[in-house]
């Protein structure tokens, strides 16, 4: 364990005893050990983005593990920040989220199976408040909250769409009927105020400024009000600690929370990055989904509020799901075409130019598949080479640090382009339909949105409460640009649905429900629980 965990202690600058071990292989860093940086200068920021992703894998995970073992073999001192995965997607439909090949993390097994309680926590603290306010409103009510306006649900870290909807409090007193329904954990505002506090203090603060209804006055009613700040903290108080674990090539990687990209922001913690960026001289990251989720959110939500701002930004594309955004079915994808793989490239396209709306310098990566030929790799170059941006093909899974050794030295040189000050596409004190306008047309490609009538009485509501300065979170499909799954390539002309609104005054941001958005996911006809398997001696096989 020593040997372990003090090389990793040694690799990012700080003693040994300065890190709490969980285990053999992975541990907690300490919150204070950010102030006790701060005489230190920051690193650059570099972020991992993707093209939408596809049933054929894009690999944007394991690019962002390669990138980080590159860019230690050409000799420079980085850190990766990564989200943590959710027991949802592993046992659903994506499976593990470590990594893949020779650009893994680990330990897998404990990083995929609720890491170090950080999931737990969050739960219990999320479905802690729901019992008290169920509580409260049965022992007398003296908040007098208006039952039919709660909006908190409790959460669960699994795919289950049977709790989607449910009904509460039946039977003799057993408190008050209601209907409410379960999110998955990852969706939980909870998990986004651990994301997105900047310190513990940080992180009480906005627990107590989560409003979970409002009285029959119509007044809101806080976590602040319910008494509950301090119960839910102190479930927290070791999950908000980042978690510190090594590549394959035993490189340092910080992995803290996991909000998903589709419902919730979609990026690990401003705690685990600040933290990154006093001990490395390149910390690379990702945001979850493709760009136009995770990246848009990257960089509205989490940087608007931390302070932070990217030197580069890395697409991760491949050619089997360029050809699958061009039309070729699942089952054809290892066979060469041409043809289809260029009409796909539309969609990479989109990606690349919405980046460089922000202003950002953007570099190309294609994760190289055994199955792509040389005449298919060399049309994507071509044709992303005309978008005036570098380049470069990478094979992290089979080659891992050495196979992104190209990519590292291209990010180390457009990451010293100069920098502007962060260019939001939208002010913050634009109205929250001009936000919404502005995210669908200039990133989306739609030519309107379309609010529904309790939606716009919402926006109305909320902007008159003075929440209209908060920036919007998206909730829609990761599989297009527009509010439709089925929509591939970068359709245009299209009208973004949105059907649904939740505050996250904690989090600071406004949730925007477009098209048939679950919260709570369900799981395929063959889930990947399925392939997990555990030997008598604990070793978990098939994620």
């Amino acid at each position: 364990m020593k040997n372990i965990l003090s090389e990793l202690a040694s690799k990012i600058g700080i003693p040994f005893d300065s890190i709490e071990p969980y285990g053999h292989y992975s541990a907690k860093l300490p919150l204070n050990l950010t102030t006790q940086l701060s005489d230190r200068p920051s690193g650059k920021l570099i972020l991992v983005t993707a093209m939408s992703p596809t049933p054929a894998g894009e690999g944007k995970t394991t690019t962002a593990i390669g990138l980080n073992d590159g860019l230690r073999l050409i000799g420079k001192n980085s850190v990766a920040c990564l989200r943590q995965p959710s027991l949802g997607p592993v046992f659903g439909q994506k499976g593990g989220a470590t990594g893949g090949g020779k650009s893994q993390i680990t330990p897998q097994a404990d990083i995929n199976l609720g890491f170090n309680g950080d999931f737990s926590a969050i739960e219990s603290a999320n479905n802690l408040l729901a019992a008290l306010i169920d509580n409260h409103i049965f022992q007398g009510n003296q908040l007098q909250i208006n039952k039919d306006t709660v909006t908190w649900r409790r959460v669960m870290d699994m795919n289950d769409r049977g709790l989607r909807i449910t009904v509460t409090g039946l039977g003799k007193n057993n408190g008050t009927a209601q209907e409410t329904g379960f999110d998955i954990t990852a969706a939980s505002e909870i998990m986004a105020i651990l994301c997105l506090a900047n310190s513990f203090s940080d992180l009480k603060e906005r627990l107590s400024q989560i409003i979970i209804g409002y009285s029959f006055s119509q007044a809101p009613v806080t976590v602040k009000d319910l008494g509950a700040t301090g119960s839910m903290a102190a479930l927290l108080r070791n999950a908000v600690k980042p978690n510190l674990v090594r590549s394959l090539e035993g490189n340092p990687v910080l992995v803290h929370g996991g909000p998903f990209a589709n419902i919730a922001h979609g990026c690990s913690s401003v705690i685990a990055t600040q933290l990154a960026l006093k001990l490395s001289d390149y910390v690379v990251t990702e945001s979850g989904f493709g760009a136009d989720l995770g990246a848009e959110k990257f960089l509205h939500i989490k940087c608007r509020q931390a302070g932070l701002w990217p030197s580069a930004v890395v697409v991760v594309a491949t050619a089997r799901a360029l050809k699958y955004h061009g039309g070729v079915k699942q089952a054809d994808l290892n066979q060469e075409n041409l043809q289809n793989l260029e009409i796909g490239l539309v969609n990479l396209q989109r990606h690349v130019e919405n980046m460089k709306k922000f202003g950002l310098p953007v570099t190309v990566s294609i994760n190289r598949f055994p199955t792509d030929t040389s005449r298919e790799l060399e049309l994507l170059q071509s044709k992303a080479l005309l978008w005036k941006v570098p380049v470069v093909i990478s094979d992290p899974y089979g080659s891992g640090g050495n196979g992104c050794k190209d990519l590292a030295e291209t990010v180390v040189k457009t990451s010293t382009q100069q920098q502007t000050s962060p260019q939001f596409l939208y002010p913050s004190d634009a109205s929250l339909i001009d936000k919404l306008r502005t995210v669908a047309t200039q990133l989306y490609g739609a030519a309107d949105i379309s609010i529904t009538p309790m939606v716009k009485k919402t926006i109305e509501d909320l902007e008159q409460r003075g929440f209209g300065r908060l920036p919007i979170c998206m909730a829609k499909t990761q599989y297009s640009f527009s509010s439709d799954s089925k929509k591939l390539g970068a359709p245009t002309g299209h009208t973004l649905e949105v059907q649904g609104i939740r505050l996250s005054a904690g989090a600071g941001f406004i949730v925007m429900v477009c098209g048939e958005m679950m919260l709570m996911p369900g799981l395929p006809k063959r889930p990947s629980s399925h392939d997990i398997d555990c030997s008598d001696e604990g070793i978990v096989t098939g994620l």
